[in-house]
């Protein structure tokens, strides 16, 4: 059963920084293309940042050159390193292969950016 733990979140003012965690347990991370995404209140689930297995990244243009993806195989954790937030990067990030499978949403883990 793959259960996939996010944390890291949490209340940031704008232009602050914050690190993003996914600990996977069930599935490799290294062996499986993952990816962060998000939610914003109102608004649909938006893919922003992915990382294949043989370690090339893509970013959404909204977080290209702010946000970086990163694993660590000896831990199967996949990191977010979110630099330059703004107010608009608040959500409630995921992450999860991608393409995504429904039945690995974890909790996610909130981050709030105040202006």
């Amino acid at each position: 059963q793959v259960q996939l733990v996010e944390s890291g979140g949490g209340l940031v003012q704008a232009g602050g920084s914050l690190r993003l965690s996914c600990a996977a347990s069930g599935l490799i991370v290294s062996i499986d293309t993952m990816g962060w995404y998000r939610r914003a209140p109102g608004k649909q689930r938006e893919l922003v940042a992915t990382i294949t297995t043989g370690g090339s990244t893509d970013y959404a243009d909204s977080v290209k050159g702010r946000f970086t993806i990163s694993r660590d195989s000896t831990k199967n954790t996949v990191y977010l390193q979110m630099n330059s937030l703004k107010p608009e990067d608040t959500a409630v990030y995921y992450c999860n292969v991608k393409p995504f499978v429904t039945n690995f949403w974890g909790q996610g883990t909130q981050v709030t950016v105040s202006s």
